[in-house]
């Protein structure tokens, strides 16, 4: 059976939690989310906002050896609104 290595990585407010795993060949980026407990360190985590190397993919995407899957966390802010506050605040 042959592996591939992978990296899954939640972004937070301060730093980053990542995981590196071994899978076996064919895993899903759902597999690789399950092994390495993101979901259960941090709680309310919406799993299937996922993405590989910053593109939003499916829970059921196959992985490639290398690849780094990403959990998407929700928005705090609409990124348009968030602009115009800055524009403001400059003017």
């Amino acid at each position: 059976m042959s592996f591939i290595r992978v990296e899954v990585v939640l972004a937070l407010e301060r730093g980053v939690d990542g995981v590196a795993l071994s899978l076996p060949a064919g895993s899903t980026v759902r597999d690789a989310v399950a092994a390495s407990g993101l979901g259960e360190r941090h709680a309310g985590l919406d799993l299937e906002a996922v993405g590989i190397f910053g593109r939003r993919v499916k829970p059921g995407a196959r992985l490639a050896d290398g690849d780094r899957v990403e959990l998407y966390r929700p928005l705090v802010m609409d990124p348009k609104e968030a602009r115009r506050r800055r524009a403001v605040k400059r003017s």
